[in-house]
């Protein structure tokens, strides 16, 4: 990505450029692209945290294997390049989980995300990947009455699935953790991390390439077909073909209509000086959510700034996602109304970068992982946004399915978890799909607005109409 593809917005903002972490990082050098025809044993499409992690567990557990990841630009490049850097404990679609398979089988899934967080840093450590982790877990604040009224149920909630260690703060004790304006309650949980997601994604491909996992980048797939992955330079065959492209899935044929790619964008400001830090607090440098209908998150980086984000436009027609990362001025405006909003002493200060990335959103918004065991196609994600985590137990449970197929294993405590073969349909075709994401977005942002200024201590009925219309509930 050249630096012509960087606008400035304001004073001095670089905007696009894939991404702040990148611009901190340094964009990696390509690998080479498939050349030819090949064959492998596990052919992985997509290059981010799913498939790299997918080939790292296929590695460690059967080293014979002949793993071939295919990367349509270069590793990190989606998702995994440009997300809030949450390592955290959330998994989109429990509650339905617990609805279509019962409350014991959701809280299992809920555990196994737990001992995500932990396999994440303890993998990192073990192959000296230092990607910035700081153990701080989560916080969460509300600073409506309507929010607080969310939050509590939120916490109740979280430990009705046998969160143990979760704690519930009033406003002195929030506070003492961050000094969010107004700020008048927060719910901690230790199942969270902050990380500089680049780092993470450019260790786990150089710890991949290290085991023996051919990686071909500048090689988009156009068509999955059992046992095929089909590039315009030549086509991968291999028994299992894996499917981990999540917010890109839209452009292979045929998968238009699967998910969504939704639209999240972010900034990172300037270094905050000491004085400014003190104002501030958080020195536990948790990751930060608010209970929003439209929900900010952020994260105190290693290098002493603020990067948070939210959603912008959300959702381009006809299911096109943007390249280079460039975000609309008028979103970042939004977000940094969003960080004035939390930290009014903050009203000056610079915002470095801005940047978009795609998520991938399953109609039934249910993260799902799935192998078919008659055409050895399988896939992973629909994380709507809680991928950072999600992405390890995905790939650990691919690496399970592949292995008891193949013989080489039985079930796990993994492969009977409720979201494996979770089945979910397709997309409205458009313009049906456009008029939809909008309404929603629009009647989240009106619903906050409304709770904002009247301090009513209910939740907005528009932002529950809007659930009910997007197939959240």
């Amino acid at each position: 990505m050249s630096s012509a593809s960087n606008t400035h917005h304001g004073s001095g903002t670089v905007n696009g450029g894939i991404s702040f972490w990148y611009a901190d990082e340094g964009l990696p050098t390509a690998r080479e692209p498939l050349t030819s025809d090949a064959t492998a044993d596990v052919c992985i499409v997509g290059g981010g945290y799913t498939g790299l992690w997918t080939a790292y567990y296929l590695k460690k557990a059967a080293p014979f294997l002949r793993v071939t990841v295919l990367e349509q630009k270069f590793c990190g490049y989606g998702a995994s390049g440009r997300n809030g850097g949450w390592l955290y404990n959330g998994i989109a679609g429990r509650d339905r989980y617990a609805k279509l398979h019962g409350h014991e089988a959701a809280v299992r899934l809920q555990r196994a995300m737990n001992d995500t967080v932990e396999e994440v840093i303890r993998a990192a450590a073990e192959e000296s990947i230092d990607a910035d982790i700081h153990h701080g877990g989560v916080l969460e604040v509300a600073y409506t009455p309507a929010q607080l009224a969310r939050l509590k149920a939120f916490h109740e909630a979280e430990l009705a699935y046998g969160e143990k260690d979760r704690t519930l703060h009033g406003a002195r004790e929030t506070a003492e953790r961050v000094r969010v304006a107004g700020a008048v309650g927060s719910t901690w949980t230790p199942h969270g991390a902050r990380l500089h997601p680049v780092k993470l994604v450019q260790g786990l491909a150089a710890t991949v390439e290290a085991l023996g996992v051919t990686i071909h980048e500048s090689t988009p797939v156009t068509e999955i077909k059992p046992k095929h992955a089909i590039t315009p330079y030549g086509t991968v065959r291999a028994p299992y073909v894996l499917r981990c492209t999540e917010g890109f899935t839209a452009s292979l044929k045929g998968q238009r209509r699967t998910w969504l790619p939704m639209n999240s964008s972010m900034i990172a400001t300037d270094p905050l000086t000491d004085e400014q830090w003190e104002s501030i607090g958080w020195e536990g440098r948790e990751t930060l959510g608010d209970m929003a209908h439209a929900y900010m998150y952020a994260q105190r980086t290693a290098d002493h700034r603020i990067a948070l984000g939210g959603r912008g436009v959300p959702y381009r027609y006809g299911s096109k996602t943007d390249n280079d990362g460039r975000t609309q001025p008028a979103t970042i405006d939004a977000l940094r109304a969003i960080l004035v909003r939390f930290f009014p002493q903050l009203a000056g200060v610079g915002i470095a970068h801005a940047w978009s990335g795609v998520l991938g959103v399953p109609r039934d918004w249910c993260a799902t992982v799935t192998l078919d065991r008659a055409t050895g196609l399988g896939w992973a994600g629909g994380y709507v946004g809680s991928g950072v985590a999600t992405t390890n137990l995905a790939a650990r449970t691919l690496r399970d399915l592949v292995q008891q197929d193949s013989g080489q294993a039985g079930p796990t405590d993994l492969t009977t978890l409720p979201w494996v073969d979770h089945k979910v349909r397709r997309w409205e075709p458009e313009p049906f799909r456009w008029l939809g994401v909008h309404a929603m977005y629009a009647t989240y942002n009106a619903a906050d607005h409304r709770e904002l200024t009247t301090h009513t201590a209910n939740s907005s009925r528009l932002a529950q109409w809007a659930d009910k219309v997007a197939g959240r509930h």
